[in-house]
């Protein structure tokens, strides 16, 4: 037999920076030297780190010089930084929890302080990994425990025929290996083993599923066509029930300070707003004309009609203090400018005539006011008078209109930054190995098919405000490439240059042996589904999961695991579009805040933005099929009468009879989706029903007499 391949990674920030430091390295090596069949380890240390121990051991375990064991030494105890275990466990696709049965069991006859420790075990492609302690003397308790049965556990691991190693029987397995069961040595545990096998030892966490449901094969991609499920496990779920289910399970949006610029279109206030100025500052002109000394109607004043000298020309850009108006002057002013002190009103240009011009003819010098009956204040805005110094001028909850009204007032009240509520970053990933690129100018062959579904799906999100990221296509084989790219679009790296917080998914979420996704979510990367099936049409294989995720640290901070979210669309154009819309949407509202606005609206429903498309009553203008099961969201275009005034709806469908549910160019002028609940025969032409608008109503001449 050709020696096997190990590699051991030191898990330290001390031994990160000073490898010198590590002494645990130099003493597995030896162990594993003595059996005589592994090749010297390769050895690297890196910080604790999740994601450096994560990149360490895939690149270990997935390249095509695979190693056949991993070893890890260091962060499996209780201190806030010993995340091993957290990085290691949603790298296995197979635990083995034997292997730290054994290892505590023989930990325990030498310490209490082993039930403290927190092992993993398990085979991620065709490696074993192992963890161990930090320490040097626990280290190598643990991997003496169990090294003389790893290279029968790496042979099958790396696919080594089972049934020809257990020909000979087990106690020839033993034998070969120079263990027994009741040997002294430290793997004498395969009796205990087996009494125990159904019982987690201290500090194991066994691994369980994430879905409340009996499914241990049914979603295994490895499993043969004898054990896998022939129907789907996942319950049914109303659409209800569906969106429900995503509400519950969507964090709570995320405040940043942002700048107040166009950036913050769409995004919606997090706190209350003050002005931090008052608008206008100072006495202000509303026209273009000349400042005066109106007098006060209850005194005898002189009236302002006559002719006047002018004093000075006040313009809205002049800096520095103005000159008191003195009484028989005024002042050419334009609109916006501040009246010079001692003035209080304005009279129009209209009302005026030029009776002299300055020796020069380049400025005026007598002015003529025609009326006599100006008024103090009369077009002047007072300080204030439009926002007072600390007046409330935006609610937590408001929405940044593309208007720009609101963004015209944060700036003219001299805010610079507000709060807001984040926009969620979204990816969007194709899978499948029919897939190419659209703008690939080849010629498709056999199976092949562009993908469609990553343009449209990217359109609609930028056209909602949501930036996103273009994740591409990850190949259904090797099995590993989807579960790399889902882990890449968390982490931020890749074709992803930062996490994103909303994974958007098409294809693979069916019952063939290459849809991955399921597995992938729930087996590799722990994640939790909470629905695979939506009784609708079209999209009934929409899932919907999320996964906890811990951002990469600073490393001297502990960081908190986060929920990200994943929607995994059906692979029909129609489908995935449909349920983009239906599903995707709201959960991105309130990530956005849209919630908040809503609450905070609760006083003024007729006002509050509804999460997820707008719902209207429309009338059908025909006859549309009905399915009798399944809700079905019929693409149609809904029209705005002209005679009448009502919303009718018209399918997308061919001779406007209806479509089949996942025809690819129904989506093409479609502008809302029709809510057909299920029923026998048809929705009858007239009917009122429910629509879903998904872009703008346009007018027409339709009218229907029933």
């Amino acid at each position: 037999m050709d020696k096997l391949k190990a590699a051991i990674l030191i898990v330290s920030d001390t031994a990160s920076q000073d490898p010198a430091s590590d002494k645990t390295a130099n003493a597995l090596a030896p162990i594993l030297a003595a059996e005589g069949k592994w090749e010297p380890p390769a050895i690297k240390i890196v910080p604790d780190n999740v994601f450096q121990i994560q990149q360490a051991v895939c690149e270990w375990s997935d390249s095509a010089n695979w190693y056949n064991l991993i070893l890890l030494s260091g962060g499996t105890g209780f201190a806030i930084k010993d995340n091993t275990p957290e990085a290691v466990s949603p790298l296995i696709h197979r635990h083995a929890p034997g292997l730290v049965h054994g290892m505590i069991a023989a930990s325990l006859k030498v310490t209490p302080f082993a039930m403290m420790s927190r092992p993993v075990a398990g085979v991620r492609d065709k490696s074993l990994i192992i963890t161990l302690p930090g320490s040097p003397k626990g280290a190598i308790e643990n991997l003496e425990a169990v090294v003389k049965l790893l290279p029968h556990a790496c042979l099958q691991s790396a696919g080594a025929n089972s049934r020809n190693m257990h020909a000979a029987g087990v106690k020839s397995l033993e034998a070969e290996a120079g263990v027994s069961a009741d040997s002294s040595s430290g793997t004498q545990l395969q009796k205990k083993q087996s009494i125990c096998s159904h019982h987690h030892g201290p500090g194991h966490v066994a691994p369980k599923a994430h879905t409340s449901s009996n499914r241990q094969q049914s979603n295994d991609p490895s499993a043969g066509p004898n054990r896998r499920y022939r129907s789907s496990p996942y319950p049914m779920l109303s659409v209800e029930e569906a969106l429900m289910q995503i509400s519950e399970h969507t964090p709570e949006p995320i405040i940043v300070d942002a700048p107040v610029n166009t950036a913050i279109v769409g995004s919606v206030v997090a706190e209350d707003v003050y002005a931090a100025e008052s608008v206008p500052a100072y006495k202000a002109s509303i026209v273009d004309g000349y400042a005066v000394i109106a007098p006060d109607s209850s005194n005898n004043a002189p009236s302002t009609k006559g002719v006047f000298p002018v004093a000075s020309i006040t313009h809205a850009n002049v800096g520095g203090s103005l000159k008191p108006l003195q009484p028989g002057t005024i002042a050419r002013i334009t609109t916006g400018a501040p009246l010079p002190p001692n003035a209080n009103a304005v009279v129009m240009v209209e009302d005026t005539d030029l009776v002299s011009s300055t020796p020069d003819g380049t400025e005026e010098a007598t002015v003529e006011i025609l009326t006599g009956d100006i008024e103090p204040g009369e077009n002047v805005r007072e300080p204030g008078s439009d926002v007072r110094l600390g007046e409330k001028i935006l609610t937590r909850g408001d929405i940044i209109s593309p208007t720009g009204g609101e963004i015209g007032l944060l700036a003219s009240t001299g805010i610079r930054t507000v709060k807001v509520f984040r926009k969620p970053r979204v990816g969007v990933l194709s899978t499948g190995d029919e897939l190419v690129e659209h703008d690939d100018p080849c010629t498709l062959t056999g199976g092949q098919i562009r993908d469609s579904n990553r343009p449209s799906l990217l359109s609609c999100l930028s056209s909602w405000g949501f930036p996103t990221v273009d994740l591409g296509i990850a190949r259904d084989t090797p099995a590993s490439e989807l579960e790399h790219a889902l882990r890449d679009s968390l982490r931020g790296v890749g074709r992803a240059s930062s996490s994103v917080d909303v994974i958007v998914t098409t294809g693979g979420v069916s019952m063939g042996e290459l849809d991955l996704l399921k597995p992938t979510i729930e087996r590799t990367l722990g994640g939790t589904i909470h629905f695979g099936r939506v009784s609708m049409k079209p999209g009934k294989p929409t899932t919907f999961a999320t996964i906890p995720f811990k951002e990469a640290g600073d490393g001297n901070t502990q960081q908190e695991r986060k929920s990200k979210l994943i929607f995994s669309l059906p692979g029909n154009p129609a489908s995935a579009l449909v349920t983009l819309n239906l599903f995707v949407l709201p959960s991105l509202h309130k990530l956005c805040g849209l919630g908040e606005s809503s609450r905070a609206l609760s006083t003024k429903p007729w006002l509050a933005p509804q999460l997820g498309l707008p719902r209207v009553a429309v009338v059908l203008t025909h006859h549309f099929p009905l399915d009798p099961k399944r809700t079905e969201y019929h693409r149609a275009v809904v029209t705005g009468s002209r005679s009448d005034g009502r919303l009718y709806a018209t399918s997308t469908g061919v001779e406007g009879v209806g479509q089949r549910s996942s025809r690819v160019g129904s989506l093409a002028s479609a502008n809302a989706l029709v809510v057909l609940r299920p029923g026998r025969g048809v929705g009858i032409k007239g009917e009122i029903v429910e629509a879903l608008m998904m872009g703008s109503v346009y007018g027409s001449d339709t009218r229907l007499i029933c």
